[in-house]
């Protein structure tokens, strides 16, 4: 598909492409991205310039991830958000924050926004989100964009080669008062 370009109240959420890579080389050498997501590290430029000029690009187009740079109003990059479909109607969200603009609520804006559009414009009916545990930051973004953790899985994520134990949540489409495509009957309780 094409992508698209999604606003909230206060961020631009679109693709990035070639004019972007400066920005995501430089927010991605932060000791942090790269301690707690699973890019390359170190990333080097030609890491930037593959994930804008062709990663980015060929999930938009065969439907397989479909990833927005967050961006205040003036062009600002705050952060990175990216739904990974993995089966059908289940999507993986991942996401980081810039140094500079973490801690004012950006991503979790743009997860909520990102969420619904998925939701009701790509049939998914589970979103889930991983992290390594004890990423506690993403752990508290997930939970104020409305995540229910599910618990801990054992090796569940592969970071830079070592197999590690991470914490999952998941987010459905009537967590966000939203139709699902499809009936759910939860267990009994």
């Amino acid at each position: 598909m094409e992508p698209v370009t999604l606003t909230t109240d206060r961020l631009v959420l679109r693709t990035v492409g070639p004019e972007d890579t400066d920005a995501v080389y430089a927010a991605a050498q932060d000791p942090d991205i790269q301690r707690w997501t699973t890019i390359p590290s170190p990333y080097l430029p030609e890491h930037a310039r593959g994930f804008t000029e062709q990663m980015v690009p060929d999930g938009w187009a065969n439907d397989s991830m479909f990833t927005f740079g967050l961006f205040l109003p003036a062009g600002d990059l705050v952060g990175m958000l990216g739904v990974t479909m993995v089966s059908p109607g289940v999507g993986e969200i991942g996401f980081w924050g810039t140094k500079e603009h973490r801690g004012r609520g950006h991503v979790t804006e743009a997860a909520v926004a990102v969420a619904r559009w998925v939701f009701t414009e790509r049939a998914v009916d589970r979103l889930e989100w991983r992290a390594e545990v004890g990423n506690t930051a993403s752990r508290a973004v997930a939970g104020r964009a409305g995540f229910t953790m599910e618990g801990t899985l054992r090796s569940g994520i592969n970071n830079l080669g070592v197999r590690r134990d991470c914490w999952i949540g998941s987010l459905l489409p009537s967590d966000l008062a939203l139709p699902s495509t499809s009936p759910y009957l939860p267990a009994p309780s």
